[in-house]
C-alpha cells in the first residue's frame, strides 16, 4: 500500500537537498497516486518560503538533522491544510503517524500539536504567508538589474498556475474549437483545464506538440528558413526541432545526451519530421572541430532555466548566484565557436530561459563589445505575433526580447525567456 504523503515529503527532501529538478524524480509515484503528489509537491515548492516562515513560527526548538524528514512532512501538511482543502483531521492523523514512525514519538506529539494550532489560526496564517515574499534570497540575488516593482511583480508569478501551452503545425486558427483553447498572439494555443496529453484531439496524428509560448518565440523570430540549412544546439526534447522542420528547414539536431536526443527523435516520428539529422555530441567540441558551414544557427543554450520557475518551482530554491555564473561561461564559449560554423550573413539565434540578465541581456553586449563581425537584427512584433497584437510588447528598444513571468498575467503568465537575433556580417 502506498503513502503519498511520505513519498512527497521524501521527493520534496531530495529536491531541495540534492538540488534535484521533480521531473527526474517523478517515476517514484505511482500513477495512481501522481495527481495528488504532483498537486501538493508543486503547492510545497511554490509557498516554500511562506511556509517555513510559519512553522518556524510555531517550532521552538530546531528539528534536530538525523530526523530532517519530519520538517518536510510538515510542510507539506501546512501545504494541505491551508492551500489544498483536504480534511484537517486525515492531514493531521496521517503526518503524526507518518513522523511517529520514520522519526521519533516525541516528534510525532509536537507535530499534532503543531498542526492543532495550524488549523485553529488559518485566517492569520493566511494574512502572513500573504507578507511573505515567494523568493527566497538566495533567488533574488540573481535579480540584479530589476526594480523593486518587477521583483514584486516576479514573486507574484511564482502562484500562478502554468496552463499547458501547444504548438501546432499549421492554422492554429482552426484549433481552437477542437482544443477548448485561447489562441495568443503568436499562434500558441493556450489550454487551462486539460486532460491527460494523450488524451487531447489528434495525439497520435502527429499534429501538434507541448511547447510553452516563450518557447515558440526564438524561432518565429528567426524568419524565413524554408531550404536553409540550420542547426539546433542542444536541441533535445526538439520542441524548436519541430518548429524549424515544420518551416521547412534542413536541420541538424545536437544534442550531448544520448538519451535525450533519443527522445527527440521519438518526438520527431511521433510529428512525422524523418528528415532531421541529430548528433549526440558537445557542442563545443562540435563547433570547434567540424568543417561544416550553414546558414542559420538557434542556440538555445544551457542555462540556469531560472524562468521556468512556472512549471519547475523547485528552481527558486536550487538555483543561485553561481549557478548562474557557471552557465554564464559555458554561453560565452558557445556564442565565440559559433563563428566557425556560421556563414558569413548568416543568423545566430541566441535564447535562454533564464531571467538572470548575466545570462541574456549582458552577455550579449559584452559578446557584441568583443566580436565586431556581428550585428543585431532587430525582433519584429510580426515576426512574434503574425495572428494578432502583443499588449505589452516583450521586444525591447535594441530589438531583442526579454519575456518576463508576468507577461500575459490575465492568462497566467508565460516562461521567462531572453532572445537576440544576430547576423555575422564579415
Amino acid at each position: 500500500m502506498t503513502n503519498p504523503r511520505l513519498t512527497c515529503a521524501k521527493i520534496i527532501q531530495k529536491i531541495l537537498e540534492e538540488k534535484i529538478f521533480f521531473g527526474d524524480l517523478k517515476k517514484q509515484i505511482s500513477e495512481k497516486d501522481l495527481p495528488f503528489c504532483n498537486m501538493l509537491i508543486l503547492t510545497t515548492l511554490r509557498r516554500l518560503t511562506a511556509l517555513r516562515g510559519i512553522l518556524h513560527g510555531f517550532i521552538r526548538k530546531k528539528i534536530p538533522h538525523k530526523h530532517r524528514l519530519a520538517e518536510y512532512l510538515l510542510l507539506c501538511a501546512l501545504a494541505e491544510i491551508l492551500y489544498m482543502q483536504t480534511a484537517e483531521y486525515a492531514v493531521i492523523n496521517e503526518t503524526v503517524k507518518d513522523i511517529c514512525k520514520t522519526c521519533d514519538k516525541f516528534l510525532g506529539g509536537m507535530a499534532n500539536a503543531v498542526l492543532r494550532s495550524v488549523c485553529a489560526q488559518k485566517s492569520a496564517l493566511w494574512q502572513k504567508a500573504d507578507s511573505i515574499s515567494p523568493l527566497p534570497e538566495t533567488f533574488t540575488e540573481i535579480l540584479e538589474g530589476y526594480s523593486t516593482e518587477q521583483i514584486r511583480l516576479i514573486g507574484e508569478s511564482v502562484l500562478k498556475i502554468p496552463p499547458l501551452d501547444i504548438t501546432v503545425k499549421a492554422n492554429p486558427q482552426e484549433w481552437v474549437a477542437k482544443m477548448n483553447a485561447l489562441m495568443l498572439p503568436n499562434g500558441t494555443l493556450r489550454l487551462f483545464n486539460p486532460p491527460q496529453i494523450r488524451q487531447l484531439p489528434e495525439y497520435s496524428a502527429g499534429t501538434w506538440w507541448v511547447q510553452d509560448f516563450s518557447a515558440s518565440l526564438p524561432v518565429m523570430a528567426m524568419g524565413d528558413v524554408c531550404g536553409k540549412k540550420v542547426i539546433d544546439l542542444c536541441a533535445a526534447p526538439g520542441g524548436k526541432t519541430a518548429q524549424l522542420l515544420a518551416k521547412g528547414a534542413k536541420v541538424t539536431a545536437l544534442d550531448i545526451s544520448e538519451s535525450r536526443l533519443e527522445t527527440l527523435k521519438q518526438n520527431m516520428a511521433r510529428l512525422g519530421f524523418n528528415d532531421v539529422q541529430t548528433k549526440a555530441i558537445d557542442a563545443l567540441e562540435y563547433l570547434r572541430n567540424t568543417a561544416e558551414q550553414f546558414d542559420a544557427i538557434l542556440l538555445d543554450a544551457p542555462c540556469s532555466a531560472t524562468g521556468t520557475f512556472r512549471r519547475h518551482p523547485e528552481v527558486l530554491h536550487i538555483k543561485n548566484r553561481q549557478d548562474v555564473t557557471e552557465q554564464a561561461n559555458l554561453q560565452k564559449e558557445l556564442l565565440k565557436a559559433c563563428e566557425n560554423v556560421l556563414k558569413v550573413g548568416g543568423i545566430l539565434l541566441y535564447s535562454v530561459c533564464s531571467i538572470a540578465q548575466t545570462e541574456g541581456e549582458r552577455q550579449i553586449e559584452e559578446f557584441l563589445q568583443t566580436r565586431k563581425n556581428y550585428k543585431i537584427v532587430p525582433i519584429k512584433p510580426q515576426e512574434i505575433a503574425p495572428f494578432g497584437i502583443l499588449a505589452d510588447s516583450p521586444i525591447m528598444p535594441n530589438g531583442t526580447v526579454r519575456v518576463m513571468p508576468y507577461y500575459l498575467n490575465e492568462q497566467n503568465g508565460a516562461d521567462s525567456f531572453f532572445i537576440c537575433k544576430m547576423q555575422r556580417i564579415i
